[in-house]
């Protein structure tokens, strides 16, 4: 059993901030041999957070090999070794972030960091730049057979994916984004329910219709998606993503058990908002599309075109709809101000929320495809800027 891990670690960016890698080794203090390394492209970022995270990985795969190995971090960058260390702060926010990361990885174990010279650190170097070559991530774990002298290499290269989807942790990316802005950020993730019956069965299913419930594969969405919410802020995607403080749901059964089961998961509460309920479809709700147009022939096909009108029978015209959703956007907008708030809701609300980032027209009410659990990620200041960093993710189902 390895008593102490040496961590060799360092990053690395193609233009700081440009395109950036980690590199890390985890080797056996006593025999000397090398038990893993992590080779991460995580995407446009600076030096420091490549080298931030690339103690992240290493500290990771440490916990999974040797959690109760002693842990000495040798790497080039004084930032890092003397903010670990507690004799620098951490000024900087994305540092700050990373820093804590780091911290709740490491636990109460017991763990030193050692500036070393940069030539000293050469194996840590050539994987970071590996990374960067190759602009793909892959962690190398190396398993020795009990009683044996044989060595298996084990090779993940999706366990390595920690990619920055964003580029600037507190203003928009882009430089022809607004600058002058007051407001701080609003990160909004928002989450389709998981399949009913009704939509495996493609019968339409509004506000104020049958209210169905999460069938078994529904459920297994919801399940799905828990587990890929509770690592947003620390691994995988959508780890640059700060980490949920807040739960928002849409009255609709199917939306409060999408969103109890990602409550459990986050150990968060979650609180109903009528607005984010799906647009309602009056006596269409339980009809296919097909039957819809073969019993209303020519009400449906005047709606198809007409953002005024409404089905018959209690439903809501896209104006009406609309109005309210983006009432209900910016309420949740200036309500978690600074924070993430993850947003169980339906397809038509979902787009509501991406017309208004993309400052689009009625089209983007039909034009964007939503899967069942998938995770759509904004980002707002206010109603002074928005950026859209992931649309309809299903990666995890």
């Amino acid at each position: 059993m390895t008593s102490k891990v040496v961590i060799e670690a360092d990053g690395g960016s193609r233009g700081n901030p440009g395109p950036a890698g980690s590199g890390a080794l985890l080797i056996d203090a006593e025999t000397g041999k090398v038990l893993a390394e992590a080779a991460l492209f995580i995407g446009v970022a600076t030096n420091n957070v490549a080298e931030y995270k690339a103690v992240l990985v290493a500290i990771e795969l440490v916990n999974e090999l040797a959690p109760d190995a002693e842990i000495l971090v040798r790497m080039d960058s004084k930032l890092v070794v003397e903010q670990m260390s507690g004799r620098w702060k951490v000024k900087h926010e994305s540092m700050s972030e990373l820093a804590g990361k780091v911290a709740d990885q490491i636990g109460d174990r017991e763990v030193i960091f050692e500036w070393i010279p940069r030539e000293q650190n050469s194996r840590a170097d050539a994987l970071a730049n590996e990374a960067m070559d190759k602009e793909a991530s892959e962690i190398r774990k190396f398993v020795g057979e009990p009683g044996t002298s044989s060595i298996s290499v084990i090779t993940s290269a999706s366990k390595a994916r920690v990619v920055d989807i964003e580029f600037n942790p507190e203003l928009p990316s882009s430089v022809r984004a607004p600058r002058k802005i007051t407001k701080k950020l609003t990160t909004v993730i928002l989450v389709r329910h998981g399949r009913t019956d009704f939509t495996e069965k493609h019968l339409i299913s509004g506000r104020g219709g049958q209210d169905p419930s999460l069938s078994e594969a529904g459920i297994l969405d919801a399940t799905r998606a828990a587990e890929e919410l509770s690592r947003v802020g620390t691994s995988g995607l959508f780890a640059s993503v700060p980490k949920p403080t807040a739960i928002v749901s849409s009255p609709l059964a199917r939306t409060r058990e999408t969103a109890s089961m990602i409550a459990a998961k986050l150990s968060l509460p979650y609180e109903v908002h009528e607005d984010v309920a799906e647009i309602s479809f009056g006596d269409w709700d339980g009809h296919t599309n097909q039957e819809v147009a073969e019993k209303w022939p020519d009400v449906y096909e005047k709606w198809r075109g007409d953002v005024l009108l409404a089905p018959p029978g209690g439903g809501e015209s896209i104006t009406e709809f609309d109005k309210r959703v983006q009432s209900a956007r910016a309420e949740l907008v200036s309500k978690f101000e600074g924070q993430t708030v993850v947003v169980v809701s339906h397809v038509m609300p979902i787009r509501g929320f991406i017309k208004n980032a993309m400052v689009a027209d009625w089209p983007a009410y039909w034009r964007i495809s939503l899967s069942p659990c998938s995770i759509t990620v904004l980002r707002f200041w206010g109603e002074e800027a928005a950026e859209v960093t992931c649309v309809n993710y299903s990666g995890h189902l």
